[in-house]
């Protein structure tokens, strides 16, 4: 049974929580609602205690170590004002604390700054994104001003320069918009347009992410990166065509199997003999390599993965290479342990076979357009380049094992090595050379 004693600082000093419960309210005869809470253990607090929508609410006002009497006692006629109007004063708090936040996000924004966002950006996305793709972001953002690593090529300035979307991040995301990005794109299309055109697609990448963000459409210009800019200060993009010709095969092996780094010398023929892409080519281990069931295991940029043929020049290739360390191109200099730069020795093979300029890439093209000699099936050739089917039946209705996949690509093999002029007679699994009585 309740029971009323009028408040003071002597009786609020003297309460105890009865023997044996857990706590006690005591209840002020003078403001409705109020009451001292006491814990077996000597703890004191406030309370405010009525009947809302047919049940009890009961809260917390403070310490009476804090609180004073008078205080304790216009906090709860505050409270019944508000529970005979029908008002719930934990929604009131509540209401107010999102409005105090929304206010301060409001005030964050005004001030935040296109580099904060980018970086949110990154951290966000880069466990979506291949290494080559994360390293691509960063180096927009160098500030520069860093002394160069080993390796500075002739003519180079001692330390980095900044990176081509440095100049935008002090700006405000509130004030990067067409005008701003305008102005930050026409100067770097004018001197490295290549480079413009990469920086400036990966800007509208951020841009979209931010007008999906809760945290950041409310002040982005979605619009910053539009098409029309992109098509009156871009140049034109064009299909690359770099690539080997049939009659320039014989000249391109000769030179690269010239190269005094075996371990460069296998991975251009490995990326012209699978049609794979520079970076799932030096990404592979020697886990990933079975030679027994002939195959390799490639970490696709698409699909994650994809087992492909390891034909036999391929398999010798390898087979060849020094064990160092988990990579197959392996590399004792550089810090990943594995091959970093092979396009210099590729461009001074292809100089030395009196060969236009070919990217790595083009190796790449060059696999999926040789294939067209023998008349290698679509399907086949892009499975085994990783390329998504085009077509219905391609996608629904073709399910290609391996086997059948080896036998296009040991033919594909067999007819480039053949018009290099290699002669190679591959082992037969299981048979060997015995002396003779």
């Amino acid at each position: 049974m309740r029971k009323w004693e009028n408040f003071t600082a002597g009786r609020i000093a003297q309460f105890q929580c009865e023997t044996g419960k857990q706590q006690c309210i005591f209840w002020d005869g003078k403001t409705p609602g109020l009451g001292l809470r006491v814990t077996s253990k000597g703890a004191k607090a406030y309370i405010f205690e009525t009947s809302l929508h047919g049940k009890t609410l009961r809260l917390t006002i403070g310490d009476p170590r804090i609180w004073t009497i008078g205080k304790a006692q216009s906090e709860a006629a505050k409270l019944k004002s508000l529970t005979d109007q029908g008002i719930d004063p934990r929604q009131q708090q509540k209401d107010r604390k999102a409005a105090a936040e929304a206010t301060s996000l409001q005030e964050a924004q005004k001030t935040l700054t296109l580099g904060e966002a980018w970086q949110c950006y990154i951290d966000a996305r880069k466990a979506k994104w291949g290494e080559h793709h994360l390293r691509n972001h960063l180096y927009m953002a160098q500030p520069g001003g860093l002394a160069r690593k080993r390796g500075r090529r002739k003519g180079q300035p001692a330390t980095t320069v900044p990176g081509p979307l440095h100049r935008l991040l002090p700006l405000r995301l509130a004030d990067v918009d067409a005008k701003a990005v305008k102005d930050w794109l026409q100067p770097l299309a004018d001197s490295t347009p290549t480079q413009a055109a990469q920086t400036y697609r990966a800007l509208h990448a951020f841009i979209a992410w931010c007008a999906d963000h809760p945290a950041y459409r409310n002040v982005v210009h979605a619009d910053a990166c539009n098409r029309r800019l992109a098509r009156d200060i871009l140049p034109k993009a064009k299909a690359k065509t770099d690539s080997l010709q049939r009659e320039q095969l014989q000249g391109w092996f000769q030179e690269v199997r010239k190269i005094g780094n075996p371990v460069v010398a296998a991975y251009l023929q490995a990326l012209l003999l699978t049609g794979a892409r520079r970076e799932e080519m030096a990404h592979l281990r020697w886990q990933d390599a079975d030679f027994q069931w002939h195959s390799i295991t490639i970490r696709d940029k698409v699909d994650g993965e994809r087992t492909i043929p390891l034909t036999p020049y391929m398999a010798h290739l390898l087979s060849n290479l020094p064990r160092r360390n988990e990579w197959i191109f392996s590399s004792p200099t550089a810090a990943s342990g594995r091959l970093q730069e092979p396009r210099i020795n590729h461009n001074k093979a292809c100089t030395a076979a009196g060969l236009p300029s070919i990217s790595l890439h083009g190796l790449r093209r060059s696999f999926s357009s040789l294939t067209e000699w023998i008349e290698c099936p679509v399907g086949v050739v892009a499975q085994i380049m990783g390329h998504k089917p085009s077509a219905t039946a391609e996608k629904h209705y073709k399910v290609r094992p391996l086997d059948l996949l080896r036998m296009w690509h040991t033919k594909i093999e067999a007819w480039i090595l053949e018009q290099a002029g290699i002669a190679f007679i591959p082992q037969q699994p299981g048979l060997r050379v015995v002396g003779t009585a």
